[in-house]
């Protein structure tokens, strides 16, 4: 991948008031208060009961936060969020002037307007620029990237291992081990409550997480989002997300491994593909050892 494209299919909220940070604080996973116009901090909130409703990107822009996160879903987060305002000061708006970019890692943009920080989620997943359409591109053409296909991008994240929003994680069924926020820094255990921390922390310390998403190389048709990965006629993972010959794949933490060849997807043989990050945490876990 090189170069920048603006994600048409993100959108931006904006949370401002003098209680924004607070308001936040009670309800995302990770700590807002660590968000800057350089430094994005990626989060996710949840239902009481510890499973997903949505993940963004959080940065500070002066008296506000801005919230980069999936277009098609951004009004039902807006709702969530306005319902927890109550009394407090803090108003949560769309941000429809405000759109977001995503640039290659070998350039950071000298960006002046809104934000532009790394993805906190990895080193090699580049940059996410957020502002006006007109100056987001202009930062861009400044620093040498030129646009480029957004599907360059994508698959670079899913060899990274990323996940992709509802694209990758079931809403009101995952857990946020199983998206790996855990393992890729959109967990804060120091930070105090917030909804949904206690059923993640429980298994976050009893090492519960059975299943964690993967990508997976491809032989044979692309796998549908939903369609079954199977072992020895045993249903070991489920596709998700893909671009290219790569698929996410929600996987028992014992089919996570490179010397795997069993696996299939009805005439697909599928072949474990873990990042580097993946394998070390599943090593360090024993995780290997563990069954379904």
């Amino acid at each position: 991948m090189s170069g920048y494209h603006i994600a048409e299919d993100r959108a931006v909220l904006r949370i401002a008031g003098a209680d924004r940070i607070d308001f936040l604080q009670g309800i995302v996973s990770n700590d807002v208060a660590k968000a800057g116009k350089n430094r994005g901090v990626w989060a996710a909130f949840l239902t009481p009961q510890g499973k997903y409703l949505h993940d963004f990107f959080l940065a500070a822009d002066g008296a506000s936060i801005l919230l980069d996160c999936e277009k098609a879903r951004s009004a039902d987060l807006h709702k969530r969020l306005r319902r927890y305002t109550l009394r407090s000061d803090a108003r949560v708006e769309a941000a429809e002037d405000l759109v977001v970019a995503l640039a290659s890692p070998e350039a950071a943009p000298a960006y002046s307007a809104a934000a532009c920080f790394p993805d906190p989620r990895h080193r090699d997943a580049g940059y996410r620029a957020i502002g006006n359409r007109n100056s987001v591109e202009e930062t861009m053409a400044a620093a040498g990237l030129a646009p480029s296909d957004p599907l360059d991008w994508d698959r670079r994240r899913l060899a990274l291992g990323l996940p992709d929003g509802a694209r990758d994680m079931e809403i009101e069924r995952s857990t946020l081990a199983e998206g790996n926020l855990d393992l890729l820094g959109g967990i804060d255990w120091e930070k105090g409550c917030w909804m949904g921390q206690e059923v993640t922390a429980r298994m976050h310390y009893r090492g519960l997480a059975k299943r964690r998403l993967t990508p997976m190389r491809v032989d044979g048709p692309i796998p549908a989002p939903g369609a079954t990965v199977e072992r020895d006629g045993v249903s070991v993972g489920e596709c998700r997300s893909s671009t290219g010959d790569l698929v996410m794949v929600l996987a028992r933490t014992d089919a996570i491994d490179e010397t795997e060849t069993g696996l299939r997807c009805g005439e697909t043989h599928l072949h474990p593909a873990p990042p580097e990050w993946l394998k070390s945490a599943l090593i360090g876990s024993g995780a290997k050892a563990q069954s379904a």
